[in-house]
């Protein structure tokens, strides 16, 4: 599994550039545009913001503690509920803007620093058929690598989200 899987140093780098070229597109969506829903029930370019800040500090946990255990087994949370909870909606977007990247760009570091050796162990022992965007088998071992690359194409994602709620805004 690991075999072809980009190394923690090009998984940072992954992340740092992603945020940097969403860094001008983000700050030019006005206030406005970024409390607006795109449908009833859809989350608000804020609120996908604040999803990825969640998501952030959610997986900053799990990476630094799969270091530290022999699995990849973590709690999960639930995601609508942290997102009302904290009251996006409502929150500056300038702000907001400014915690994801800066919340990012720590993660970015702390992947970086991880030993090649500790994200490409297998794990047998994992949650991720339950808690990554795209899942591992339950019954497949599983890489923190895995983990981690699949946290930014999880970041990617939601960033498209952002993009078509606030086109043309």
């Amino acid at each position: 599994m690991s075999s072809n899987l980009p190394s923690p140093a090009t998984t940072a780098a992954a992340l740092r550039t992603a945020v940097e070229q969403a860094m001008p597109r983000l700050a030019a969506i006005s206030d406005v545009a970024s409390a607006r829903r795109p449908a009833a029930g859809k989350w608000s370019a804020r609120e996908i913001i604040g999803h990825l800040i969640d998501s952030a500090q959610n997986n900053h946990g799990r990476f630094v503690r799969a270091q530290l255990a022999a699995d990849l087994v973590f709690p999960g949370y639930e995601q609508e509920d942290w997102v009302r909870l904290q009251g996006y909606a409502e929150c500056d977007w300038v702000e907001l803007v400014g915690l994801w990247a800066s919340y990012n760009r720590h993660l970015a570091r702390v992947i970086a620093r991880i030993p090649p050796e500790v994200a490409q162990r297998p794990r047998r022992k994992h949650n991720l058929h339950e808690l990554a965007w795209q899942p591992v088998p339950a019954d497949a071992p599983a890489t923190l690598d895995y983990f981690m690359a699949d946290y930014v194409g999880h970041l990617k994602h939601h960033l498209k989200q952002i993009w078509a709620v606030t086109a043309g805004a």
